[in-house]
């Protein structure tokens, strides 16, 4: 192998191992951390899934209600209680987002319980 494919070997290499630390970090610490809760409780059923999403122009974090009258949660960046979108007893969420379903785009799921 040349010196020249080396280095290119090596650079593509380092840019692949950027580019995934780049995908792990772009996840707020703090809904990290809600992940590694979610993980020391008894496994929900449905398993539970965290979504990200853009709303209102931010970025935020959809944890999905587990079951029945728990309503779900979202989340800006910083991890502060937007609303409640769907669930609870009415099973329509706490009323202060109501359009998060209509107006939510770029989903992704950033965590799922395989447990």
């Amino acid at each position: 192998m040349s010196f020249k494919n080396l280095v290119l070997k090596i650079f593509i290499l380092t840019l692949l191992v950027q580019c995934e630390k780049e995908q792990v970090s772009s996840t707020p610490n703090c809904v990290e951390q809600k992940i590694e809760q979610l993980k020391k409780e008894p496994v929900w059923n449905p398993p539970a899934k965290v979504y990200g999403y853009t709303y209102r122009e931010q970025t935020v974090y959809f944890f999905p209600q587990r079951c029945c009258d728990i309503p779900s949660e979202l989340y800006d960046e910083n991890c502060t209680l937007i609303c409640h979108p769907d669930g609870g007893i009415t099973g329509r969420g706490d009323g202060k987002c109501a359009d998060f379903f209509e107006k939510r785009s770029n989903g992704v799921l950033v965590w799922e319980d395989e447990r």
